[in-house]
């Protein structure tokens, strides 16, 4: 792709700390080395459906303070699939239609999509309707995007979650308690298997290890026996009960979240314990925050990569970490493949190895 071309780049999905560092690669790149124009399009697929298309210029004096700001300046939108898209009267319709000639009105030569699983499925289903020259970078604190072992924002989610282990710890001494800490992780236990090694948890619940309360109150009385008369649990919000049922909660506008299996815990300990139990649920704080050193560097490295490949006319391709490197794999390859915690993987194993309970 010889000449000044025009690029766009969106944000999609749930935000996280990381996404205005890739924004402020892209845009480094793509002018520095190739003198390129790039247009941040605002809210996601939503921006290309306004009319005018809701987009702003991005230069490099602009993008320069983004390194420590955390969520997207563009922002992001994780509701509405644009091809089964909630209209006013109630019912479905597909827009893909509008945000395709959104693309086009912009005259872009190339987009750079920035999001997780779901995001790059309706961004690759677009650009296949539409013609669009797409390339993605994962994004998803979960880091359950398959055939990368780094996406942006699940360091400064782990970093927060160990904080928030490492402050628990001293309020658990004291009390001589058992706190529960309940994290993210829609479907996956990469944040609690992490933070919950590093954080010196006791016992660590992931939806990928079935678990009884029974092994989780015998490692608390084996604690007890010890002269430990506290503990520091750990659990991933997608945990089910013993039984298999999903906890979750409707909100106002219809959507079902997880939600509430610290609170399930905490009673089935107490009961069967005895001992007193807090739970401390960290929400949308992991999203949030300054983003972490590594995914300072994780996002410097997609985002020039990202350009690099747009600047070789390699399209439909996504930006993984692997091996400590950036390489490109087509984005069908990349979503068809969910990364989960191996039950059989180092990070169990290593949990074990400490004496972690897993509730198994």
């Amino acid at each position: 792709m010889g000449g000044q071309k025009r690029i766009g780049i969106l944000t999609s999905g749930g935000d996280c700390a990381g996404l205005n560092p890739v924004i402020r690669a892209v845009v480094h790149r793509a002018i520095s080395a190739y003198d390129w124009e790039v247009l941040g399009i605002c809210r996601a697929t939503n921006g290309l459906m306004a009319r005018p298309v809701d987009v702003m210029m991005l230069d490099i004096p602009q993008v320069d303070s983004l390194l420590t700001i955390g969520g997207t300046v563009l922002g992001t939108t994780n509701k509405g699939n644009p091809f089964a898209f909630p209209m006013p009267d109630g019912t479905l319709g597909d827009r893909s239609s509008e945000i395709i000639e959104g693309y086009h009105l912009l005259n872009l030569d190339a987009i750079i999509g920035i999001g997780g699983d779901g995001s790059m499925a309706i961004l690759r289903q677009l650009s296949h309707q539409g013609g669009w020259n797409l390339v993605g970078i994962p994004k998803t604190i979960d880091n359950d995007l398959g055939l990368t072992e780094r996406s942006i924002g699940f360091d400064t989610a782990v970093n927060i979650a160990t904080e928030a282990l490492d402050r628990l710890h001293f309020t658990a001494a004291s009390h001589s308690r058992v706190m529960i800490l309940e994290v993210m992780g829609r479907d996956a236990g990469h944040i609690a298997i992490s933070a919950g090694i590093a954080g010196g948890a006791d016992v660590i619940l992931i939806p990928e290890i079935s678990y009884s309360i029974e092994k989780i109150c015998e490692k608390i009385h084996e604690r007890q026996a010890r002269g430990q008369n506290y503990c520091l649990i750990v659990v991933a919000e997608a945990v089910r009960t013993e039984s298999g049922e999903p906890i979750t909660k409707a909100e106002c506008q219809g959507q079902v979240r997880f939600g509430g299996i610290g609170h399930y815990l905490a009673d089935r300990i107490a009961e069967g314990s005895g001992a007193e139990t807090r739970v401390t649920v960290l929400g949308h704080v992991q999203r949030g925050g300054i983003p972490s050193p590594l995914d300072r560097l994780t996002a410097a490295a997609f985002g020039v990569a990202a350009v690099d490949l747009i600047a070789e006319g390699k399209f439909d391709q996504i930006v993984t970490w692997q091996n400590r490197q950036v390489v490109s794999v087509p984005i069908a390859e990349a979503i068809a493949q969910y990364s989960t915690v191996d039950p059989d993987g180092t990070l169990v194993k290593t949990a074990r190895g400490l004496g972690i309970c897993l509730g198994s």
